[in-house]
């Protein structure tokens, strides 16, 4: 029973990030709906994406600390 915490903070995590990646693909579509194109992301684009999600995941590893 102690380690109850840890499940459930694996689960809301794992719900975050699929609902957050699910509104993030719904916005791009969007995006590519108005402008009748497809998406497309340059290797840039996700360079910075990329370093913002290690940035996030830094700031909330921090979260815990003293």
């Amino acid at each position: 029973m102690k380690d109850n915490w840890k499940i459930s903070t694996i689960v809301v995590g794992v719900l975050v990030g699929a609902l957050t990646g699910a509104g993030a693909a719904m916005l791009l579509i969007k995006k590519s709906e108005s402008s009748n194109s497809t998406p497309k992301v340059s290797a840039n684009q996700g360079i910075q994406v990329g370093l913002g999600v290690l940035g996030l995941l830094r700031m909330i590893s921090g979260f815990g600390g003293e």
